[in-house]
């Protein structure tokens, strides 16, 4: 019997013997040889076909007996899961729905309402396991076959974790220590699909809201290894003339890299893989509490100073000159002329001084054209601006913005102590130590006293530098307990031109910074009230005066004594919660590399 040798898997079946007798002929992968086997293993082959076909037949027809058994057979959840239509505010019915945070024991054999995204989906079988979650707020949730259809099993089982989907669901007693809703879990009685998400999603939430203790941790072992290789790779380069240490080296590689393989546990989302997917990034429960404490900083600011008789303003951000007389300004043309974002709304809280309305404040975008690529600096962020007419002392504005912080930080510390808890889970800090009862101010040259004892060349005068505010802010901290302190008395040479010089020495002027951990996060200064003294430090800082006009005009009906303040909103936040970069408290960041999405 003669056979092809390309169509033949029965000639090569392990079964199949050659008798000693027969001549075998090679395979060729340029023609298709004869090739001879014996009878016996022929007819072995076809019998073996023949059982395998049948086989297959008999699996088809189960198959078909199953499924036609499945179309007739009742739905006994029909009705109850599915994927909604379109909502085009076709009908209102007014159904109550629930929110996950207020679940608790209280709530156990009632039935409620959730409206939530699907954080995660498990298929035991007759199980499915899901975690719901609203923003930071998460409970799990069952459904079992025998209260629903195995139909509908099926179908909640495919649906991609991210969907928004209506779940109606009777509320059970349970222990789950996995989700911030603990005490329950819901047993699902319905289940409809509102939106469902694409699948696969671009990054994982999982991956997001991973401990940053525990990628720090692999990123280390990773680095470690890495120059392990490196060495070892330089090794191998001089012993490229002795086999047998090339060999060793070679093998040691071989390990490293397997070793590589096994620490890299976890998926490490870069900055940039995070904020290209911003959307899902946000969608994190350490997100939603970051910007629900953003939220908190500008809703107490708010609260304390309309409490103080403060009016909140709104101040142009489209104007004809650059705000603080600086270069860092963005330029745009404005119908055939020049004009500028604003840096601040300085000159205009100023001027509203001036008009009688005393106590002012606003929460607006402040705009930087600085090519500064730090963990600290954005071209865009939210400024937190007060100014006030003060009756002796600019002093009186320090006491009113140490009361300010004070408030913040303790009103965030009760308020929204389980936003807290949900970003110390990603982001372990150590809570900020402030003393409102003996609050900490140091003059310029008290603070250089201080950092004099680990940097003895610095001079009075000194300009201090990021590096050097976080040397000091350590040493503040080790040796005063507190994370929180105001710095008076700046070297007028490092302030703007409408800061009021001090009177027992104009090399220094009446101008304070304040500090969380070692950062500035406000800066301010008695302004100068009277025309003249201001248009003569405007031109000792060589800003043209005819640009200011309006400005300095604002001073010559009378104006009374004034200061205040700016506080970078993402900047608080950031060191309030010892977070490393500004990124993180900025919903979409701006900087020099990054102006979408």
């Amino acid at each position: 019997l003669v056979r092809n040798t390309h169509p033949a898997p029965q000639a090569q079946h392990p079964s199949s013997q050659m008798s000693s007798t027969e001549e075998t002929i090679p395979e060729s992968s340029s023609s298709a040889e004869p090739v001879t086997i014996s009878k016996k293993a022929a007819k072995k082959a076809e019998r073996d076909k023949k059982k395998e076909e049948a086989k297959l037949a008999r699996q088809q027809a189960q198959k078909a007996q199953q499924q036609a058994q499945a179309s007739n057979e009742v739905d006994q959840s029909e009705g109850k899961y599915g994927p909604l239509a379109l909502n085009q505010s076709q009908t209102r019915a007014g159904r109550v729905f629930t929110e996950i945070e207020t679940l608790s024991a209280a709530n156990v054999d009632q039935v409620v309402l959730i409206r939530t995204r699907v954080h995660s989906v498990r298929d035991k079988g007759n199980l499915v396991f899901f975690v719901l979650r609203q923003r930071f707020n998460t409970v799990q949730a069952i459904a079992s076959k025998g209260p629903n259809s195995k139909q509908m099993l099926k179908f909640i089982a495919k649906v991609t974790p991210e969907s928004i989907v209506d779940v109606e669901a009777r509320v059970r007693a349970a222990d789950v220590g996995s989700c911030t809703i603990s005490t329950v879990e819901l047993q699902i009685e319905s289940f409809f699909v509102v939106s469902a998400a694409a699948s696969p999603l671009p990054i994982l939430l999982e991956d997001a809201e991973r401990p940053e203790n525990l990628l720090e941790e692999q990123r280390v072992a990773l680095a470690d290894l890495a120059a392990k290789t490196a060495a070892l790779q330089e090794k191998l380069l001089a012993a490229k003339d002795d086999p047998v240490e090339k060999a060793s080296i070679e093998k040691s590689i071989a390990e490293l890299e397997e070793e590589k393989q096994r620490a890299a546990k976890y998926v490490d989302l870069s900055r940039k893989m995070r904020l290209d997917n911003r959307i899902i990034d946000l969608r994190t429960t350490t997100n939603q509490a970051i910007f629900r404490i953003q939220s908190a900083v500008c809703e107490l600011f708010r609260e304390f100073l309309l409490n103080l008789r403060f009016t909140e303003i709104h101040t142009p951000k489209l104007i004809g000159t650059a705000s603080e007389g600086g270069a860092d300004v963005f330029k745009l043309t404005y119908f055939g002329r020049d004009a500028y974002l604003a840096q601040s709304p300085q000159l205009y809280k100023q001027m509203c001084i001036c008009a009688d309305m005393n106590r002012v404040f606003e929460i607006a975008p402040v705009f930087r054209s600085e090519n500064s690529n730090t963990h600290r600096h954005m071209t865009e962020f939210i400024g937190l601006d007060m100014e006030l007419a003060f009756n002796e002392h600019y002093h009186e504005v320090l006491d009113i913005l140490e009361g300010l912080f004070f408030f913040v930080f303790e009103q965030i510390n009760i308020r929204f102590a389980a936003e807290l808890k949900v970003i110390q889970r990603q982001y372990p800090f150590e809570p900020l130590l402030f003393n409102r009862a003996a609050p900490l101010r140091l003059t310029h040259n008290e603070a250089i006293d201080l950092l004099k004892t680990i940097k003895p060349e610095v001079e009075y005068l000194y300009d201090i530098g990021t590096t050097d505010e976080k040397r000091l802010g350590k040493l503040i901290h080790d040796k005063y307990q507190t994370d929180f302190y105001l710095i008076d008395k700046f070297p007028s040479s490092q302030r703007p031109f409408y800061t009021m010089p001090d009177p027992a020495n104009p090399v220094y002027s009446n101008s304070y910074d304040f500090f969380i951990r070692g950062e500035e996060i406000l800066s301010g200064a008695q302004r100068i009230h009277d025309p003249e003294l201001l248009t003569q430090t405007a031109r000792a800082k060589g800003i043209e005066i005819e640009k200011l006009k309006d400005y300095i005009d604002a001073f010559r009906f009378g104006a009374p004594p004034h200061g205040g303040g700016g506080i970078g909103l993402e900047r608080v936040v950031m060191l309030f919660l010892g977070l490393p970069n500004i990124r993180l408290t900025s919903l979409y960041p701006r900087t020099p590399d990054r102006i979408a999405p």
